[in-house]
């Protein structure tokens, strides 16, 4: 997969205006700080994530700073079946009419250990959540996708996505999947209206990271809000013509 990075990218304030973006994993870290941002350019947002109480107070900082009224769907990708996710797109498409983003944010590190102590039950949780759950929230989405004069979906990797890991096992062939995925559907969508591309993140201040590197100052990573350009760059329509690549957000 081609690597691209758009580090110094300046976003117009109306950037995302009546566009509508689903933000995976929104109720914390990455994912909070993207909702926030898309909202701040004028995007309607859809909040999903797993624990209400978080999404409610994303919500809340959404609407007290006066940008638009997003929405929350409370959502455990670990549980969810293809039904829910039906059912999830047949509701964005009755209240919205169409979808013009999916950020898939969320995902699930395990635990770092030997490739042959790797748990069955932790491997098919990871692949639910990273892989499987992402597959069948993009298939039932798509379609609601291509109602939109230019869909942006973008998938989340990592630096053990592109090259395997010593003790980082299921996490890392998940993101192995996730890029593989990725590159199918930019393929299948090349020359459409939507556009599928992938981020990685890069070393970032957040629970996830300080989780597999707990002696690690915090400090010395950038923040949520410091690699943001690189995700409004791939949610406006600045990158319609970028299909199939990896952006590196540092």
């Amino acid at each position: 997969m081609k690597i691209k990075t758009v580090h110094e990218y300046k976003a117009a304030p109306d950037l995302l205006k009546d566009k509508v973006i689903l933000v995976t994993g929104a109720g914390d870290g990455i994912g909070k700080e993207a909702s926030i941002t898309f909202a701040k350019h004028g995007a309607t947002v859809i909040l999903l994530g797993r624990t209400v109480e978080k999404l409610e107070a994303v919500y809340d900082s959404i609407v007290e700073a006066g940008y638009p009224q997003p929405a929350i769907i409370p959502l455990d990708l670990k549980g969810a079946t293809p039904s829910h996710y039906r059912d999830m797109a047949a509701t964005i498409q009755e209240q919205f009419g169409q979808l013009d983003g999916v950020l898939h944010n969320a995902g699930l590190l395990g635990i770092l250990s030997p490739f042959t102590h790797i748990e069955k039950d932790s491997w098919d949780d990871i692949m639910q959540v990273n892989v499987t759950g992402q597959f069948a929230m993009t298939q039932a989405l798509i379609p609601v996708m291509e109602k939109a004069p230019n869909a942006s979906l973008v998938f989340t990797s990592s630096g053990v996505g592109r090259k395997g890991r010593a003790y980082w096992g299921a996490y890392s062939i998940s993101k192995f999947a996730t890029e593989g995925m990725a590159e199918v559907i930019a393929d299948e969508y090349e020359g459409t209206k939507l556009r599928t591309n992938v981020i990685n993140p890069g070393a970032t201040r957040t629970s996830m990271r300080s989780k597999a590197y707990p002696a690690e100052d915090p400090k010395s990573l950038k923040t949520p809000t410091e690699i943001m350009p690189t995700y409004l760059y791939l949610m406006g329509d600045d990158s319609k013509h970028d299909n199939g690549i990896c952006f590196d957000a540092q």
